[in-house]
């Protein structure tokens, strides 16, 4: 079977990143969806953190729309939840416990549409004449290629961002993570940090922001900026590592004070590993996204990439342009630049490709449709 998996799309972002939001780029992706069999969306297709559900979905529809109509009825959609569209899944993981104790979440577990939630119901809707299921958390495409958004590394990531405080404080209070887990522990110390965000997101307001609008990325522009030293900048970094190592000390560790880029990419995949680790999961390839540095590139240290059970990591990247992570690569050449996908077939490794490296930063930049 084709498949293409593609990953954060982040669409009705406030920030109007949501690349598929221009033309330009929604076209490339339905041209290289042509004899796609099957079409991976790997969680946070969504931005339902900076406002209802509805802004979102206003933005989504006529790019859900173009992709089924791509894809035509003899292809599938599954779509699997992530952090920042968790809501995808949150009404039937509840659902499920609704009479007696549930059976125990697998690492791939599937529900129609309609029982996931009104959400993805619409969704759905759009995307005919394909055939769409929800997987979650992951979704095995082949006996040996295991996907997932990747989530579920925030419980071991040291990058101090809020959602990671926030879900060391909840495992404090929920009992953590053990070292041999179950999705359930993860949904337990993950979960509740989601559905805070996502009440929080549906009571915004042009007055009232969303706790979860853009945090990570205010943090990152304060402490980063253009890259060169201020006085001020100095003081921000000092503060910084200060507040990190107050949380150490309150026994939210280990976190470590880098954001830049190296230490985000490491940071992300040693807490994917250490997720298949807990999880028992060893595939020969593990297909994830959220941290939004595609890979492996040309140049990336293999040996990183490789978990230590011997599984290679492949991740999708992301579809939303951030100037802020680019840094002074050439056009289409960042780690960070949008329109990554991983490709598979019925044998052979998945292959990254990255469909908008051709696309100018302008374009991407340009003005949206909404």
């Amino acid at each position: 079977m084709r498949t293409l998996v593609i990953s954060d799309l982040h669409l009705g972002v406030r920030t109007a990143a949501d690349v598929l939001d221009r033309p330009q780029a929604l076209d490339v992706l339905c041209a290289r969806l042509d004899g796609v069999q099957r079409l991976v969306l790997l969680g946070d297709t969504l931005e339902l953190r900076h406002g209802p559900a509805r802004d979102a979905l206003a933005v989504a529809e006529p790019v859900m729309r173009a992709i089924g109509a791509a894809l035509g009825s003899d292809a599938e959609v599954v779509i699997l939840a992530g952090n920042h569209d968790h809501a995808l899944v949150a009404g039937w993981l509840d659902w499920r416990g609704r009479r007696e104790v549930p059976e125990p979440l697998g690492t791939h577990d599937e529900v129609a549409p309609r029982f996931a939630s009104w959400i993805a119901k619409r969704l759905a809707g759009w995307l005919a004449p394909a055939t769409v299921r929800m997987a979650y958390p992951g979704i095995w495409l082949r006996d040996d290629v295991y996907a997932t958004h990747g989530h579920y590394l925030d419980a071991h990531c040291e990058i101090p961002t809020l959602e990671v405080l926030a879900g060391r404080v909840m495992g404090r209070m929920a009992g953590g993570v053990p070292q041999r887990a179950a999705v359930e522990d993860y949904e337990a110390t993950l979960a509740p940090v989601y559905a805070w965000i996502q009440a929080s997101a549906q009571r915004a307001s042009a007055s009232h922001r969303s706790a979860g609008s853009g945090t990570a990325v205010k943090v990152w522009r304060a402490l980063e900026g253009s890259g060169r030293r201020t006085p001020s900048r100095a003081a921000l970094r000092a503060g910084f590592g200060l507040a990190v190592a107050g949380a150490r000390r309150a026994g939210l560790g280990p976190l470590r004070p880098e954001l830049d880029g190296v230490a985000m990419r490491k940071a992300g995949l040693a807490g994917i590993a250490e997720m298949a680790r807990r999880l028992d999961l060893a595939p020969a390839h593990l297909v994830f996204g959220h941290t939004h540095r595609t890979g492996m590139l040309d140049g990336d240290d293999a040996g990183e990439w490789r978990t230590p059970a011997g599984t290679c990591l492949h991740n999708a990247g992301c579809w939303v342009f951030e100037t802020h992570f680019m840094g002074t690569f050439p056009r289409g050449a960042s780690p960070y630049w949008p329109g990554g996908a991983i490709a598979l077939d019925d044998d052979g490794p998945p292959r990254l490709e990255r469909l908008l490296g051709d696309l100018p930063a302008g374009v991407l930049r340009g003005p949206s449709v909404r």
